[in-house]
């Protein structure tokens, strides 16, 4: 059973925002494609996971923190006897360790994410102890990319390579698992501590003002060009859509670049540089938010 779904990073989701409406410096749009990249091995992951038919509880994206420090984990399984700690990675290519260095084969070396996840454990067996759990902990680095290959890969370590998957699951499936009231317990403790906002997001300032005006189509992620009455044609993807959906994506995009902002009728009309009918957006925001009015104006909420 899955008590916390994964979802898409605030982070990843502003910079996608963001790119169409401005200029990027490339180290956000290195960024940009780190979090993507991460992002999509662990929904690959996930996909993966669906075939473990145990009972279990799985919590994704955990964001914790243990005397002071912050840690992250990927995804938390619980079984009856064993707690799965997974640390997903969704690098290609080819790798090889060098004593505690991890290089590509070109001798580039990137972040260790065995220290990674050799941290994340011992800051988690800490909080397990600090939470009065002593259920025994297993730690995994999955490398869900079927094009990465790690050279000379240690014997014996955490490490799941892409060719090792089926065999890793086959093995988990032959142990059985029942769970109690204990473990759900734990699970319940653990979602009470997850940091909803993680205070590494780092995302490019802008303002209003700078950022490009326009309406994007949800598909291909172009400004559309041309408008109907009722519906509107993509001219990059041929994607048909309607305004009123239009009008709701425009409004969760404001929403999002602009959490501080009051709803309003014209801050959309602008936003969607008036290719959007006052009409359209008025009507949407009146079925899908509640009117309030002060002594100045009008807005939603």
């Amino acid at each position: 059973m899955i008590l916390k779904e994964r979802t898409k990073p605030e982070e990843l989701v502003i910079l996608e925002a963001l790119k169409p409406r401005m200029e990027l410096e490339e180290r956000d749009l290195t960024n940009l494609f780190t979090l993507e990249k991460g992002y999509e091995g662990e929904v690959q992951f996930d996909h993966w996971f669906t075939n473990y038919r145990a009972e279990c509880l799985i919590i994704n994206d955990l964001l914790l923190e243990v005397n002071g420090t912050l840690f992250q984990i990927d995804s938390f399984v619980i079984t009856q006897d064993r707690l799965h700690l997974f640390e997903v990675k969704n690098l290609e290519g080819d790798y090889y360790l060098d004593g505690d260095k991890f290089k590509t084969v070109a001798g580039n070396e990137i972040k260790n994410p065995l220290h990674q996840l050799n941290r994340a454990e011992t800051l988690l067996k800490q909080l397990l102890k600090n939470l009065g759990f002593y259920i025994p902990l297993e730690t995994h680095l999955v490398f869900i990319n079927p094009e990465f290959a790690l050279l000379q890969a240690p014997l014996k370590s955490p490490i799941i390579l892409p060719n090792q998957l089926n065999r890793f699951m086959d093995k988990m499936n032959r142990t059985s698992s029942k769970l109690t009231s204990k473990h759900t317990k734990l699970a319940e403790a653990l979602l009470s501590l997850h940091i909803k906002k993680s205070p590494y997001s780092r995302t490019p300032s802008y303002d209003f003002g700078m950022l490009r005006k326009g309406v994007i189509c949800g598909d291909c992620g172009e400004f559309l060009e041309s408008f109907g009455q009722k519906r509107v044609v993509c001219g990059h993807c041929d994607t048909k859509e309607s305004i009123d959906s239009l009008v709701l994506q425009s409004l969760e995009s404001f929403q999002l670049l602009f959490p501080d902002q009051k709803i309003a009728t014209t801050p959309i009309y602008d936003w969607t540089n008036g290719d959007l009918p006052k009409k359209s957006i008025r009507r949407v925001l009146k079925n899908k938010l509640f009117i309030s009015c002060d002594s100045k104006s009008t807005y939603y909420e």
